[in-house]
C-alpha cells in the first residue's frame, strides 16, 4: 500500500543530514537500519550499508534508484537451492 500524497515520501531526516555533511565522491559507508526510507536525489553517488536483519549490505545509490526504498536493494532471505540431482 502506498503512502498518502498529503504526507509525502518517508525520508529519514537524520540520514539526509549525514549525507549533507559528506563531500561528493566520498566513499564512506553510511550505516542505517531504516529500510523504509525513500531514496532522494541528494543520495545519488553515496554508499549506504542497509541492515538486512543479519549484516549491513553495501549499496551504492545510482540515478535509477531514486524514488525506491533502501530495503528493496538489501535482500532479507537467501535462496539456497531446491533439492534434486547432485
Amino acid at each position: 500500500m502506498s503512502r498518502s500524497l498529503k504526507k509525502g515520501p518517508n525520508v529519514d531526516e537524520r540520514l539526509l543530514k549525514k549525507v549533507a555533511e559528506l563531500k561528493v565522491g566520498d566513499k564512506t559507508v553510511l550505516k542505517t537500519y531504516n529500510r523504509a526510507a525513500v531514496i532522494t536525489p541528494e543520495m545519488v553517488g553515496f554508499s549506504f550499508g542497509v541492515h538486512n536483519g543479519r549484516i549491513f549490505v553495501p549499496i551504492v545509490v545510482v540515478d535509477n534508484m531514486v524514488g525506491h526504498r533502501l530495503g528493496e536493494f538489501a535482500a532479507t532471505r537467501k535462496f539456497v537451492r531446491h533439492a534434486g540431482k547432485k
